[in-house]
């Protein structure tokens, strides 16, 4: 499950089987179909490590891709975890470590199967929500939280685009906010900001921090 933007047309019915193979994602490299990479780290990233909001630490990135922000973070004494679900794009970032001489741990696996063997302080999600059917954001949630140490921030980037076709699939603002609730254990700190991405899109980025779920007594 990668961070995806491209010009892709299919209807947001049900979730489509070949999205939820990694013989798709391997596909999509092998054949270049790679629209949603920058070519480097998102903008968003300097902004936040400006800002002292990413400061070295435990980190997971979730949906790598070829992994720019893997690369930087690990240069910078991040301690980073990296999970994609195409072979081509571990193998990728991989060899892109070995050759800066960096360290970062490297997984490849399905992102609702992954279980890490200890929580995160944070977790940055570049892009990937969008990558996944609408009707597995909710299971997609709560991982992230399982993922999270208490207190631990998402640093999110949620694709805009008006088209209800998928990948990528739209993270309008009001969907996040729902699905990133008080009542669910979330807490949004700041205001988004606009991050234009080079497909003609462009992207909020907003920082959340897990909470205690709240009491239903």
């Amino acid at each position: 499950m990668d961070n995806v933007v491209d010009g892709s047309s299919e209807p947001a019915g049900p979730p489509r089987t070949d999205v939820l193979t990694s013989t798709y994602w391997q596909a999509r490299y092998d054949e270049g179909r790679t629209g949603w990479d920058r070519g480097g780290p998102s903008p968003m990233l300097g902004s936040w490590l400006e800002a002292g909001i990413l400061r070295p630490c435990r980190i997971l990135i979730p949906g790598c891709g070829r992994g720019h922000e893997v690369v930087d973070l690990a240069a910078r004494g991040f301690d980073v975890t990296a999970v994609d679900f195409a072979e081509a794009a571990v193998q990728n970032l991989q060899t892109r470590l070995r050759e800066k001489q960096l360290e970062a741990e490297v997984v490849r696996a399905d992102l609702l199967e992954f279980t890490p063997p200890e929580p995160f302080a944070v977790i940055y999600e570049q892009t990937c929500l969008c990558a996944l059917h609408p009707s597995l954001w909710h299971a997609y949630e709560a991982r992230l939280r399982q993922w999270l140490l208490p207190g631990g921030l998402l640093c999110a980037l949620f694709m805009q685009t008006d088209k209800p076709e998928g990948p990528p699939f739209g993270c309008d603002l009001s969907a996040m906010q729902r699905l990133f609730s008080e009542t669910a254990g979330w807490r949004w700190l700041g205001h988004p900001h606009r991050i234009d991405h080079p497909m003609g899109l462009h992207e909020l980025a907003c920082v959340i921090q897990k909470t205690p779920i709240p009491s239903l007594t």
